[in-house]
């Protein structure tokens, strides 16, 4: 478990003030000058040593993608981009941070444009959150007045920093759909390459990072990558925002060690699962686009809560939010719903998934009542492979991989209930000749 000294969000419970004086308190903007004075290149092979892996879901290493940014400027601005939109089901981690410790946030876009030689950020945020924004705005505010950031800041080096509201688009989580929604577009993918570190925002440099990834780099760089290395397992080091919901006794956000056991998290964390352990079906280990893990031994009991842990289990980490079914759940009914989700948030570009998408609804829609024929499992099966990897953007697989999951370890459940659904429809069709 994480010491309480090792936590980097110190007030994820909103029970202390949000606001610069108590973040001081806290340790924000302490030492920020001398961390600059380190230079561009310092910083990022601190961060490169530290193990950061991006909080955003990908899990691409923090240090390597700022040194994507290009060295030499050759006329165009840099950008910094945050990744606030949070649309992920079950992920409620940003929104905390954002409410409750913002200048931690602020700090680090501060320390992270220095360090890819960008003079502005944008904080794209969810179209939903209101109350995050203006809290958000207000820390930056204060900032400006404080001359932490701005123009000749206190730090010597010019920052400007914006909050950008988005209208509640699931697929402007895509960081290219993320660029077209702040440039005034239609959030819709880019093509690859050019990547954002060529051409991004405006056509211009451009990193696009998560909120979570940018506001633990302070603390990072003040305490020593070392610190930050030693915590969690190797290849997944650190500490990582958890959101735990579903069928637990106590639903939560909590900050813990990377690589703790998905049973330890949960009993220690959230009260455990509704009816004890006994009684959980399956887990969800990082937001509704990540496959299932079912309960049993060698699955959901040894679930290691990091990338590796959970790729272990062909799952993946994502976003950490943990979503808990106990064996009340309707394991096929709840798949439906995601692929709903899935198919109201496409953006309609690429044809896979703007017909995948709602074909997968509609058949998983007929297997919750057994109203489906089981030669369309392996259909369902070839449709997905047939998304995943086919599409301009990741959508596609985020949405082919819970079905997958479903798939892989509930087939038995779905040709159950069709057998079930065949039965009873053969003796309501002998009584109704009978009665004739």
């Amino acid at each position: 478990m994480l010491a309480d000294k090792d936590r980097i969000f110190r007030n994820l419970y909103g029970f202390y003030d949000w606001g610069l004086e108590g973040a001081r308190k806290r340790g924000a903007w302490d030492g920020t000058k001398s961390i600059l004075t380190k230079g561009r290149d310092a910083i990022i092979e601190d961060v490169k040593a530290s193990g950061l892996r991006g909080r955003g879901g990908a899990g691409f290493p923090t240090g390597l993608k700022w040194s994507f940014m290009p060295k030499k400027n050759d006329g165009r601005p840099h950008y910094l981009v945050v990744n606030a939109d949070e649309s992920e089901p079950g992920t409620c981690k940003d929104r905390e941070v954002m409410r409750h410790d913002p200048h931690l946030l602020i700090e680090g876009c501060l320390i992270a444009g220095f360090a890819m030689g960008a003079n502005t950020g944008y904080i794209y945020i969810r179209g939903e959150f209101i109350r995050e924004r203006e809290r958000l705005q207000a820390a930056i505010d204060q900032a400006y007045e404080a001359n932490l950031i701005g123009k000749n800041n206190l730090h010597g080096y010019d920052f400007d920093l914006y909050v950008h509201h988005g209208a509640g688009a699931y697929i402007c989580g895509e960081e290219t759909a993320l660029l077209e929604s702040l440039e005034g577009k239609k959030g819709q993918p880019r093509l690859k390459p050019p990547f954002p570190a060529n051409v991004g925002l405006y056509g211009c440099p451009t990193t696009v990072q998560n909120v979570e990834s940018i506001a633990v780099v302070p603390d990072i760089l003040r305490r020593g990558p070392a610190w930050f290395a030693a915590i969690g397992r190797p290849n997944n080091t650190g500490t990582k925002l958890f959101c735990i919901s579903g069928h637990v006794n106590k639903p939560c956000n909590v900050e813990e060690a990377m690589g703790l056991p998905l049973r330890e998290l949960i009993d220690t964390h959230a009260g455990g699962v509704r009816g004890g352990w006994d009684n959980l079906m399956a887990v969800i280990p990082g937001g509704s686009s990540m496959p299932l893990v079912p309960a049993g031994a060698d699955q959901a009991d040894t679930l290691m809560m990091d990338f590796d842990g959970c790729r272990d289990k062909k799952s993946a980490l994502g976003t950490a939010a943990v979503i808990v079914m106990d064996k009340s759940t309707d394991i096929i009914r709840a798949m439906a719903r995601i692929s709903y989700f899935y198919k109201h948030e496409s953006c309609g570009q690429c044809t896979p998934c703007r017909e995948g998408m709602g074909w997968m609804w509609r058949v998983l829609t007929r297997m919750a009542e057994g109203r489906a024929q089981k030669r369309e499992i392996g259909m369902l099966l070839e449709v997905t492979t047939q998304i995943e990897g086919h599409t301009i953007c990741a959508f596609g697989d985020g949405a082919a991989w819970p079905v997958q999951g479903l798939l892989r370890h509930f087939r038995p459940e779905i040709e159950r209930r069709i057998d079930e659904y065949s039965r009873n429809a053969d003796a309501h069709a002998a009584s109704r000749v009978a009665a004739e």
